[in-house]
């Protein structure tokens, strides 16, 4: 925003709404703002923070960050031509589950069972289960989908994949999950899970890989987008920003705890590596 000549304090004022990973909190918080005559909703979070807003006001231009398709979702008409009063960018963090899963494979080849964490209010966890299931059915891999929307539900699907003997854990994105980060990465290294996650922060903070888009460049091309609207363009004239861009990162620290050797080929292939 800065880069278009918005300063906070200055010439911007951002009032903050936060639900704290409870999703029923949306529609108020969405509702308070509109109440607010807010020239502007930037939300993130996911498709269901956007889609509260959408359902709050149909003026109030609305940018969002998603990671799911924002036409199938119902956010926006087309990519290339939103319509209405939102648009915004498309992160790919689903449809990386087949990646996620090759990559822990290399790490781990012998492992027999490998479990996948998802949070079913995410809209599409369940095609990011079934494309993570399809691509172990093809190079003979288990996988049992686990479902979790409560740090409950986490610890009962931990129990599961420890009565199942599961050897490896990947954990589909949602916002839920990255505020149970640091519960996530503690309970992993208790049960002796490997990890694999969708943001580099969950690795940052001490877990084993992550593959998906850099959020901080999405994040950027969000706020890039605000100051578009602040200047007086309509979301109908900015079409969807479809990130391309992916990253794995690895640390070496967690790995070391778990006792393992970081293949040279997935050295190779790291965009970061945390000493």
């Amino acid at each position: 925003m800065s880069e278009a000549g918005y300063v906070e304090g200055k010439n911007v004022t951002i009032e903050f709404r936060w639900g704290g990973g409870q999703y029923d909190s949306l529609p108020e918080l969405a509702a308070d703002l509109v109440r607010r005559r807010v020239s502007a909703i930037v939300t993130v979070g996911g498709t269901e923070t956007a889609l509260a807003a959408k359902a709050a006001t149909g003026t109030i231009p609305i940018l969002f960050v998603t990671a799911g398709d924002p036409v199938r979702e119902g956010l926006v008409a087309s990519i290339s031509r939103p319509d209405g009063n939102v648009t915004g960018v498309g992160m790919i963090f689903f449809s990386l589950g087949p990646k996620q899963l090759g990559l822990m494979r290399e790490l781990l080849p012998n492992v027999d069972l490998f479990g996948l964490l998802v949070d079913p209010r995410i809209a599409s966890a369940e095609s990011q289960a079934d494309e993570t299931e399809a691509a172990g059915r093809a190079m003979g891999q288990r996988v049992l989908v686990l479902r979790a929307r409560t740090e409950r539900e986490i610890d009962a699907a931990f129990a599961t994949l420890v009565r199942q003997r599961a050897g490896a854990l990947l954990v589909v994105g949602s916002p839920f999950f990255f505020t149970q980060a640091h519960y996530l990465i503690t309970l992993a290294a208790r049960h002796s899970l490997p990890a694999m996650y969708f943001r580099r922060e969950l690795v940052e903070t001490g877990g084993l890989m992550s593959y998906g888009t850099p959020t901080a460049e999405s994040y950027s091309q969000l706020g890039n987008y605000a100051g578009k609207i602040l200047s007086g363009f309509k979301p109908a004239d900015l079409p969807v920003i479809q990130s391309t861009k992916f990253e794995f990162v690895i640390n070496l620290q967690t790995a070391k705890a778990f006792g393992l050797t970081i293949p040279s080929g997935l050295l190779a292939i790291a965009d970061e590596v945390i000493e």
